[in-house]
């Protein structure tokens, strides 16, 4: 949502194939959530608390990598952003045995950056979890039987 967006605004359902209940129903369900959406343009969403991600790496003793050099004209934006999600709570300070580099990445614009983790000596320790994984067709055929399906915007979806 942007500063000119509210909940209210937001195209819910269709009159031709919704009731005007079902239609109410959907926007009280998108209003209890309004704290999982975006309050101003591409502000950063809310952190997912309580979640934990567990990866086996087995007997694996911890890899500790240095960090790398980063460009002298990219050092200011990396302490900003780096700033920028340790007060939104995205990232906190660690002391964990477990140290992968940040990578800074150039967006397509040539003057915004995107922060990245090499975690690749740390994948090559991962053990692969075994589960079948579903088939998009399969997923697409069962929206058929949906009352409500939406998209969303994933503005800053990854930090999430």
């Amino acid at each position: 949502m942007t500063d000119e967006v509210s909940i209210d605004d937001i195209k819910v359902g269709d009159l031709t194939v919704n009731t005007p209940e079902e239609i109410d129903r959907l926007r009280r369900m998108i209003w209890k959530k309004k704290h999982l959406l975006i309050g101003r343009g591409n502000a950063l969403p809310p952190a997912a608390r309580g979640v934990v991600c567990d990866i086996d790496v087995g007997e694996a003793k911890p890899i500790a990598q240095r960090v790398r050099k980063i460009a002298p004209q990219f050092r200011e934006k990396v302490s900003d952003l780096l700033k920028g999600l340790l007060s939104a709570k995205i990232i906190q300070m660690s002391r964990s045995p477990w140290a992968s580099p940040i990578v800074v990445i150039i967006k397509k614009n040539g003057v915004d950056i995107r922060l990245c983790i090499d975690y690749r000596l740390v994948n090559g320790l991962t053990r692969l979890m075994i589960y079948p994984m579903p088939r998009i067709n399969e997923l697409l055929e069962g929206l058929d039987k949906v009352l409500w399906y939406c998209s969303l915007d994933m503005a800053s979806g990854f930090w999430v």
